[in-house]
């Protein structure tokens, strides 16, 4: 018995110093990207928006191919590895890559960098995530505690990131790569325990098959789940894509600004990752359902707070709801797919239903949110994105089906 927790306890470090690698780079780059744009690549609010709008346009294409590749691959690294040899190539891409091709043309540009951010970032997060969720699940270890290592990675990046990003704007793209050599390395130490992999499969299961997977449509379910996940978590990512560009206009100078910021965020991902240890267990105890429907409502809490703050201190009060928000959404959604979906459909599932959905309408909102701030102010855009996410969060309460946790709990009140 202590053998087999030696082992787990191995599995969970390892996996766990790959996530903390892997959000490395994603906190470090997506960030200050923003601020960069602005600052080095001399794009308004307007043309930013456009960015972001067409890396999540180019993620659409990637995504539903990465969750069936992912559930077909199960264990099997092809995917996972070019991913990060992918994001090995940050900063070189950003030294001398993409400004010259903004230079030729804005859209040009955009267009050619979504495709490869949307790889490494919002394509690629999905199957680093669901690669890990499964090993969790095969090595008898909690994915939320592994997970953790992501916002530990968070706190970290933001921390470096601000203090070099002053010094030198290219040198978080440098940094980057540098992280996702390391990742590189050690994904050879990933090991699975293959006695258990009817945890990952289900039991008595059948290999996937292509009427299995378009299956997936005809459930109401995963409408009313994609439905949820653009109401709330795409408003999140729309929220947050120029947020320190607000958040510097409370300052005296932009550099104190995004000084400020990068303080703020690193605090925040402090505490997300204390809170990421408990949240297993709450998620646990209230049920998947219930987890999502709070992260909405903090959502909108944070984003109508945002509008109304009257100063930084309040701004930067509000912020830290974020804290609580992430550690919701990526435990519970990981356990409302497997507690009410088709275990072997889990990566499908959440890039489908997770990604898929949250990047189509980032793709959508990204440009019009960018618009409206050069048109309406950020203060008057906050109102109306917070009301979306209330309006989205109370319909959820409704339309989306209760999961394994909160089933097997109402059956046993019964009892």
């Amino acid at each position: 018995m202590n053998n087999t927790s030696t082992k787990e306890q191995k599995h969970f470090w390892t996996f766990g110093g790959g996530f903390f690698f892997y959000f490395f780079v994603w906190a470090i780059v997506l960030t200050f990207l923003p601020i960069w744009l602005e600052e080095q690549a001399g794009l308004n609010t307007s043309e930013s928006g456009f960015v972001f709008s067409a890396m999540a346009f180019v993620a659409l294409i990637y995504q539903p191919f990465f969750g069936v590749l992912s559930d077909k691959l199960v264990f099997k690294k092809n995917l996972f590895g070019t991913i990060v040899v992918a994001a090995m190539l940050m900063g070189p891409f950003f030294q001398w890559v993409f400004i010259p091709l903004l230079d030729i043309n804005v859209i040009f540009g955009a267009i050619v960098a979504s495709f490869y951010l949307s790889f490494v970032f919002y394509a690629g997060v999905g199957v680093i995530e669901s690669y890990i969720e499964r090993a969790s699940r095969a090595n008898g270890f909690e994915y939320g505690r592994a997970r953790l290592f992501g916002s530990i990675a968070g706190a970290t990046a933001s921390l470096v990131g601000g203090i070099i990003f002053v010094m030198n704007p290219y040198s978080i793209f440098w940094l980057g790569s540098a992280s996702a050599i390391i990742l590189y390395i050690l994904m050879f130490t990933f090991k699975i325990n293959t006695n258990h992999l009817e945890r990952v499969v289900g039991e008595n299961s059948v290999p996937l098959t292509k009427e299995t997977i378009f299956n997936i449509f005809k459930i109401k379910n995963f409408w009313m789940l994609a439905l949820f996940i653009i109401g709330s978590a795409c408003m999140y990512d729309v929220f947050d894509q120029q947020f320190p560009n607000y958040y510097k206009t409370f300052f005296d100078s932009a550099s104190a600004g995004t000084t400020m910021f990068s303080r703020l965020v690193s605090l925040q991902t402090g505490l997300e990752a204390i809170v990421m240890i408990f949240m297993p267990a709450l998620i646990n105890k209230i049920g998947a359902k219930k987890g999502l429907l709070l992260f909405g409502l903090l959502t909108f809490i944070r984003i109508f707070g945002s509008a109304i703050a009257p100063n930084a201190l309040i701004l930067s009060l509000v912020r830290l709801i974020a804290a609580f928000e992430m550690p919701l959404l990526l435990i519970s959604i990981m356990k409302y797919i497997t507690g009410s979906f088709d275990m072997r459909l889990s990566a499908t599932i959440y890039l489908l239903a997770f990604n898929f959905a949250k990047q189509l309408s980032i793709m959508i909102f990204s440009t019009v949110a960018g618009t409206m701030y050069t048109s309406m102010g950020y203060k008057n855009s906050y109102f109306i994105i917070s009301a979306i996410v209330l309006i989205i969060t109370i319909f959820s309460i409704f339309s989306l089906k209760n999961d394994r946790i909160t089933v097997e709990r109402e059956a046993a009140s019964y009892k």
